[in-house]
């Protein structure tokens, strides 16, 4: 094979669609660093997740002010996570070269080790801030539906995580992308010992593409099911059952698989997440038939409005013993919920008022009662002036 024939390390086609595109990885230089397109998609994709989670916590009865230490900690612990659980599945690449093992910038972060490490510290951290974690993994799951849809493409910029060789309208090519099969092919290369027929000549599976679509048209059917959902955690096990749903076909299809003897490792682990997440659907559901009151949303809850109105009343400046209203019930609160499950801030914009009206109202009673009685004499004179008609 003549490399002449290869197209050039930055060029995308997509030959059935008639597209060709020059696409460098790495973004733009600053003080001779280069910043690579992979990472700025990742920020880009975390940067609209928050966007979207922040607004939304009081819909499952969070205070995003408490909520904002576990989402850093999850963001910290998924980055650090998704590293670890790839570079462990292909230690014998980075043993011993520390330099590479703490570089990022050209890939190498593995999903199911990012939401591991996500969870586990962002589960901490709402452990030590007493913030409810059902209600906190429903929110969680949007926005890692917003940011694996946005990240996805980070693989597009990189020509990685593609698939096996299709004729599909879609299949993709690029010069980056032959080579890695051209030299994968090779006897001992990744692609030869897991036994995979690759030809560099043809397109592959855009499978950052497939996931991408996925992703967003789940962060779509779940963020309209979230104002109905039946119990908290409820959109975190549908999250678990459609992203492990696309992920078993995906990974199928993948040619850079992390690898356990004969076995696709995420492809495994997708397909016990699917079964395990339908099952305890399956189950929180006859429990919520038989037993409707076992399982009310947080978000409905005084221990939710009462954090809520807390957090609002020392951002108004109240602060320390002031702003706590322990002893107030959700009836002298007067707070509701709309039909968006949002709480209604003039209904809580009147309660801190409440206290301060209270003095100008009392005087004003007797002053309503006279008038009422006026009104009364008048309506009685009257009658009396018809009756001598």
């Amino acid at each position: 094979m003549s490399t002449e024939t290869l197209l050039e390390p930055h060029e995308i086609q997509f030959p059935k669609l008639g597209w060709d595109f020059s696409v460098n990885p790495t973004a733009f230089t600053v003080f001779g660093f280069d910043i690579q397109w992979y990472g700025i998609i990742i920020t880009l994709g975390l940067i609209l997740a928050l966007i979207y989670v922040l607004p939304k916590m009081k819909r499952f009865g969070l205070d995003s002010d408490r909520c904002i230490d576990a989402i850093i900690g999850g963001v910290i612990g998924g980055i650090v996570g998704a590293r670890i659980y790839y570079v462990v599945m292909r230690w014998d690449e980075y043993k011993g070269d520390w330099k590479a093992i703490l570089n990022t910038r050209q890939g190498g972060l593995a999903i199911y080790g990012g939401i591991i490490g996500a969870l586990l510290i962002g589960l901490i951290i709402c452990k030590v801030r007493k913030i409810k974690v059902l209600p906190m993994l429903d929110i969680t799951a949007l926005g890692l539906l917003i940011g694996q849809g946005i990240g996805r493409w980070g693989n597009f910029f990189n020509q990685e995580a593609f698939g096996t060789n299709t004729d599909s309208f879609l299949g993709m090519t690029g010069g980056t992308i032959q080579r890695t099969i051209s030299d994968s092919m090779q006897m001992g290369g990744d692609m030869y010992e897991n036994g995979l027929n690759m030809l560099w000549e043809k397109p592959v599976h855009p499978c950052f593409f497939y996931e991408s679509v996925w992703c967003l048209l789940g962060f779509v059917m779940l963020a309209f099911w979230s104002k109905r959902r039946k119990y908290d955690g409820q959109i975190f096990l549908m999250y678990l059952a459609w992203y492990g749903a696309e992920r078993f076909v995906v990974e199928g299809l993948r040619t850079d698989s992390l690898m356990l003897g004969n076995i696709r490792i995420s492809q495994a682990l997708s397909a016990v997440i699917f079964v395990a997440s339908v099952i305890l659907q399956i189950v929180f559901f006859s429990k919520k038939k038989r037993d409707p009151e076992s399982m009310v949303l947080y978000v409905n809850t005084e221990e939710s409005h009462h954090l809520i109105e807390e957090s609002r009343r020392k951002k108004m400046g109240i602060s320390g013993e002031d702003a706590k209203i322990d002893g107030i019930t959700d009836d002298d609160m007067d707070i509701f919920n709309d039909d968006d499950d949002d709480f209604d801030e003039s209904e809580l914009d009147a309660l801190s008022d409440d206290d301060d009206d209270d003095d100008d109202e009392a005087p004003a009673k007797p002053a309503e009662a006279s008038d009422d009685k006026d009104e009364n004499t008048a309506d009685e004179e009257s009658n009396e002036n018809k009756e001598d008609k």
